[in-house]
């Protein structure tokens, strides 16, 4: 690029005066549910490094981090993942202490999260986020607490009962916490009241987990529906994420129209490979480039198939999954996945420990180059496969250009020599930028270079 990185910058200074808009204290209007997805989002989420156990002071040290050193960069979100209810996450499940509301809904323990205290819920740490110019998210388990159905607690709003609207013989196959619901008019009362309180205490981003493997068509409507009403009523989008996958692709359709974001794969971790018959869970690095080549067609502003989190950095003190841990992916490995992640244009959520940055994660996280492959390139998809190298494409939006991803999937390095008529490419000599690099290459007639083993390269390449 022979303006060099000038040229990437005004879209970032576009974004961060747009994320400091719709993060200030005015309400924004509905309409702005889809400015707020028109590009992949991105943030970060407490559950890689903090699984259950992260508590407020916690949560503030590392969201002032995210402010001071990603926020600039179109990093937006940050996000409670699991837990926030439970006052000793640390228990065995059982022995957790859930905190419930007298009308059925988990409300932030306070003794993790004092700001809470008084009935308060999460509205004085939504308002603390959004002063920041930041957006703020929490995780739930679909359906209604079990305690709620035991105690047969009334639902906020309506004339029915916890027990009208669970289905007791449905609950999540790794957290029995709560029973689904029936598609009742006491089970959409249910979820109108979650949506009604997340809209009261300031929620931009609702992960509603268990719901998209299998696909739960019912409630995955009944709390679109919910949320939609609670944006009309209270002027606050609210993006609806689904997890885990694999969501199935025949319901791609559903996804798209149901939810913003909606999670292609179980839970990835700091793994490159594992055996074919291996259970699905974890999810390794290597198997998200098959899936992200077949949901690519459905990415689109407002709808975003969601690769999972980037477990890079340091993943503790508690992580998900696993001990304590600097991440297991090597260098090669990391850049490959955001290379991945960018240029299929997933949504980007890490789970780094934001307090224990390193030098190197930092520096991946904030390179302007490849996030705006994420944010703005268009027409993504697979170009060329051969063995263990795959080539990715996706335009420039202002069509001066291309990008070219290069991925090596072998353990042994590989020298790769494409000409342009392999890339699809009229013939000439065009100005080639690595972006890794960020370095221009000067204007050439093909791309050659050796990758190491999981490793990847990413081009621009200019018709100027």
């Amino acid at each position: 690029m022979r303006n060099g990185a000038a040229r990437f910058l005004l879209p970032f200074v576009l974004a961060f005066l747009a994320v400091s808009f719709l993060g200030s204290s005015a309400h924004p209007t509905p309409r702005d549910m889809s400015v707020m997805v028109q590009t992949p989002p991105m943030g970060w989420n407490t559950w890689d490094s903090w699984g259950l156990t992260v508590d407020e002071q916690q949560f503030r040290d590392s969201v002032t981090w995210f402010h001071n050193n990603l926020q600039r960069f179109s990093w937006q979100y940050v996000v409670i993942d699991e837990g926030w209810f439970l006052q000793h996450p640390e228990l065995p499940a059982g022995r957790q202490d859930p905190t419930l509301s007298d009308d059925g809904r988990t409300m932030p323990a306070v003794d993790r999260f004092p700001s809470a205290e008084g009935g308060k819920g999460f509205r004085p740490l939504a308002d603390w986020v959004h002063s920041l110019g930041l957006k703020f998210g929490i995780h739930i388990v679909r359906g209604i607490p079990r305690e709620a159905v035991k105690q047969n607690l009334r639902i906020a709003g309506s004339h029915f009962t916890a027990a009208d609207a669970a289905n007791t013989s449905d609950t999540c196959e790794w957290n029995s916490d709560n029973y689904g619901l029936n598609n009742t008019k006491a089970a959409q009362a249910y979820y109108d009241s979650l949506a009604d309180l997340y809209a009261r205490w300031g929620i931009d981003y609702l992960k509603v987990d268990c719901i998209s493997r299998p696909w739960k068509a019912d409630e995955i409507h009944m709390m679109r529906d919910a949320l939609r009403d609670a944006v009309r009523k209270s002027g606050r989008p609210i993006i609806l994420s689904l997890s885990p996958g694999p969501t199935p692709f025949d319901a791609a359709a559903d996804a798209s129209h149901s939810a913003q974001l909606w999670r292609i794969s179980d839970d990835m971790w700091d793994l490159w490979s594992k055996p074919a018959d291996a259970p699905q869970f974890p999810q390794a690095e290597k198997n998200q480039f098959a899936l992200l080549a077949q949901w690519n067609t459905v990415a689109g502003p407002g709808h975003w198939p969601d690769a999972d989190m980037l477990p890079i950095g340091y993943l503790g003190p508690t992580p998900g999954w696993g001990q304590p841990r600097q991440s297991r992916l090597t260098r090669d490995e990391v850049r490959t996945m955001i290379t991945l992640w960018s240029i299929a244009r997933s949504p980007l959520f890490i789970g780094t420990n934001l307090l224990k940055m390193d030098a190197f994660t930092e520096s991946v996280l904030t390179n302007p180059e490849l996030i705006a492959v994420d944010q703005y390139s268009e027409n993504a998809h697979p170009l060329i496969q051969k063995g263990d190298s795959i080539v990715w494409t996706a335009s420039e939006p202002q069509h001066t250009g291309d990008y070219f991803a290069i991925f090596n999937l072998s353990d042994a390095p590989q020298s790769v020599n494409y000409s342009w008529q392999d890339l699809g490419i009229q013939f000439g000599k065009f100005a080639v930028r690595d972006l890794w690099l960020r370095q221009d290459l000067g204007r050439l007639d093909h791309i050659e270079a050796t990758i190491p083993p999981h490793g990847s390269k990413i081009f621009r390449i200019e018709y100027r």
